[in-house]
């Protein structure tokens, strides 16, 4: 039987997050490039992403989820850019779920807090990371998002159903941060019942927690397609980074 999580007081100790970064995809919408080895600026995706988490002072270990084909390249990586928070770099599962779920199971157990990353979000800010993370200390369970602007429609073989209302409408982003024994039970669940998740935060709404939502970034972005790359840029040149 599963536990019953239910809503948290704050707490006074500081966080302790271990973060899991999921870098296992097949980049199948890259068109055959592999986008978290992609140069993006003067260093490759991936390790720009590792930068960020690295520098963030709440996170104490990082552990990297990549395919088997680039566990050296990525571990060559990460002792290249001298990355003193990543502990791990081990193998992904099949799904996205298996994938973190091997990652959660070498996390430090003595951690506070699980927050899992996409390896193909490179933007993410300290104040996102900060604030996520403080969220979820007495929350258990929150990620960013940001407002949605456009208008959505809900359809069915083309054929427009309704007009969504987009002002109680966001999109989230990563990292999701949690309690470990909410994340682990809920992603358990998920994978044991068989269920196709697109991100974390949907296995914990399973069970009946809610999740809490704080300010992400435009420029928070996961690189997906080779238009992605074109925005990636612009934001690198609006930093004053090197393009």
């Amino acid at each position: 039987m599963l536990p019953i999580f239910k809503h948290r007081r704050a707490k006074k100790s500081e966080p302790r997050c271990s973060m899991v970064v999921v870098a296992a995809g097949s980049s199948t919408r890259m068109e055959g490039q592999d986008k978290i080895m992609l140069p993006l600026g003067d260093i490759p995706v991936l390790a720009r992403t590792l930068r960020a988490l690295d520098s963030c002072r709440y996170v104490t270990e990082l552990i990297v989820v990549t395919r088997s084909d680039l566990i050296v390249p990525v571990g060559q990586m990460c002792h290249d850019y001298f990355f003193s928070k990543v502990k791990k770099v081990i193998c992904g599962g099949d799904t996205r779920t298996q994938s973190v779920l091997a990652g959660i199971r070498e996390t430090d157990p003595d951690a506070n807090l699980i927050a899992i990353h996409d390896g193909a979000r490179p933007f993410v800010t300290q104040e996102i990371l900060e604030a996520v993370i403080e969220k979820a200390m007495t929350c258990g369970a929150a990620a960013p998002a940001v407002s949605v602007h456009d208008t959505l429609k809900r359809a069915e073989r083309g054929a427009v159903l309704e007009t969504l209302d987009r002002s109680v409408l966001y999109a989230v982003q990563t990292p999701q941060v949690f309690e470990p024994a909410l994340i682990r039970a809920a992603l358990q669940r998920a994978e044991a019942e068989g269920a196709l998740l697109t991100d974390d935060c949907a296995a914990v709404e399973r069970l009946g927690v809610t999740v809490y939502l704080t300010r992400g970034s435009e420029e928070n972005i996961k690189l997906t397609t080779p238009a992605d790359l074109n925005f990636a840029a612009g934001i690198l040149w609006g930093r004053g980074e090197p393009l």
